[in-house]
């Protein structure tokens, strides 16, 4: 893996990041790679930094120490707008503005960028028809919401999607849809995708990479591998039922965004883990939000 690190820099790079909040260290030491064309899954206990850890991956969280690289060049260089259109951040909790979907689809685009084809066609990659469009954005589920927000992202055009906790309320139909999806979105699409999760067996359906969280350092390997020992290490807490279905114990994320967690075992039931980034920031360009108000750009 040494060897793919020295020769490909493309897609995302994480080197030696090191990040603590209030006296305890979140992240330590964390190296990982995100290729394109790829699913990789991190999977921890909610708390762990799993959420902290992606908003590092676009800079709306600095980290005490370490590098991230897009495509080789220190994040921190490029210019935020152009960062967060390229690297999408999906929050678990998506922030909707007010108005219909197409509204929120179409925020910050251009209008020769929030062209109808564009608009459908991002929706359609989210599970969704062109009959959203007209939908008011208060009146979705927390489903449907998932999804816009996900359409939301792919109007950007990313080159990288981060998601957090994307089964988070979501029933196992719709799960499976989501799973999927990313999966498509990888591999027809040759996005590269970073899922943030605590369910195993949505982990499971997705990787083709996956990282393991624990004390804050980065384990690296296998899917099966990796996902098997998580289980064994409580990865996920007892108690969930199938993939995708969520339960709520609210636990503060150190990224400083409330995450809901549910029970889960090793072989399904998901947590939600997510809510508002530090100082209220939320996903960029990619379409969730803060606490504070709408993404910023």
């Amino acid at each position: 893996m040494a060897g793919d690190r020295a020769s490909d820099p493309s897609g995302l790079q994480l080197r030696e990041l090191a990040l603590a909040r209030g006296g305890r260290s979140v992240l330590r030491e964390v190296t990982m790679d995100v290729p394109r064309a790829a699913v990789t899954v991190v999977v921890a206990p909610s708390g762990a930094g799993k959420s902290t850890l992606l908003r590092c991956c676009n800079n709306l969280l600095v980290p005490d120490a370490g590098t991230v690289l897009l495509d080789g060049a220190p994040v921190e260089r490029l210019p935020a707008r152009e960062l967060r259109r390229r690297v999408g951040l999906v929050a678990q909790t998506p922030f909707m503005l007010p108005g219909s979907v197409r509204d929120n689809l179409a925020h910050g685009l251009s209008v020769a960028e929030a062209g109808e084809p564009v608009l459908t066609a991002a929706l359609a990659a989210a599970g969704l028809d062109a009959s959203f469009l007209t939908r008011r954005a208060a009146e979705l589920s927390g489903g449907e919401r998932a999804r816009v927000a996900l359409a939301r992202a792919l109007t950007r055009r990313p080159d990288l999607l981060l998601l957090d906790e994307p089964t988070a309320a979501l029933d196992a139909a719709a799960a499976a849809h989501v799973a999927a999806t990313v999966r498509g979105l990888a591999h027809e699409q040759r996005l590269g995708i970073v899922v943030a999760t605590h369910d195993l067996a949505f982990a499971a359906a997705i990787a083709d990479r996956a990282v393991a969280l624990r004390d804050g350092r980065a384990m690296e390997g296998e899917p099966a591998a990796v996902l098997a020992e998580a289980g064994r290490a409580g990865a996920v807490a007892g108690g969930g039922a199938g993939v995708g279905e969520a339960g709520a114990s609210g636990e503060a994320d150190a990224g400083g965004g409330a995450s809901a967690s549910g029970g889960a075992s090793a072989s399904g039931g998901a947590g939600a883990s997510g809510g508002a980034g530090a100082g209220g920031r939320e996903a960029g360009a990619s379409g969730g939000a803060g606490a504070g108000g709408p993404e910023a750009r």
